[in-house]
């Protein structure tokens, strides 16, 4: 089943790197460097702990990027241990420098990407915030892939670890702690 799966992600892998143009590299390279120790992430947080009315939207972010981060980073890769896929690609086809982390299963900016979405998304936020937030984490996860640092079963594993994260730290929160301590005006 392994075999089946690392086949898959090669031809997957093969098929995105013919959309490889120097100015869509470029965007990608932007796209995947706001993931990059969840800048983008932790300054959405900032915003939402800021505006009281989204304060204890914020916290739960930022349990959910520590629950996410854990999982993933400090447990899941290291027990996994895959080798990203840049790792084993000649110096001329890599279009990044080699991430700082050696493993590569799950994607972590994709798994951090999606904790928030999910605590935006059931924070009931309106359209117009849950929106942007999704199209760029789903930009961000594909950049991984793009970028050749993640194959895409990296990317849709961290998908489903930050959306369940996401998901247990509202739950996590609302059953102890109560919303309106941090609701001042």
């Amino acid at each position: 089943m392994f075999s089946k799966l690392k086949n898959l992600d090669e031809r997957i892998f093969d098929n995105i790197t013919r959309l490889h143009k120097p100015a869509f590299n470029r965007i990608m390279i932007t796209a995947s460097r706001l993931g990059n120790a969840g800048i983008v992430w932790w300054f959405v947080c900032i915003l939402f702990l800021i505006i009281p009315k989204w304060r204890y939207t914020g916290l739960v972010i930022v349990f959910s990027i520590g629950l996410t981060s854990l999982m993933g980073e400090g447990i899941i890769k290291h027990t996994v241990k895959r080798v990203r896929p840049c790792h084993e690609m000649d110096e001329e086809d890599k279009l990044l420098n080699n991430p700082r982390t050696f493993y590569s299963f799950p994607s972590g900016h994709t798994a951090s990407s999606f904790s928030v979405a999910t605590v935006i998304i059931l924070s009931h936020c309106p359209f117009y915030v849950c929106a942007p937030i999704l199209l760029i984490s789903m930009t961000i996860g594909f950049s991984r892939v793009y970028l050749r640092v993640h194959y895409l079963t990296d990317v849709l594993v961290g998908l489903l670890l930050g959306t369940i994260c996401g998901v247990a730290s509202v739950m996590l929160f609302h059953a102890i702690v109560p919303q309106g301590i941090f609701y001042t005006v």
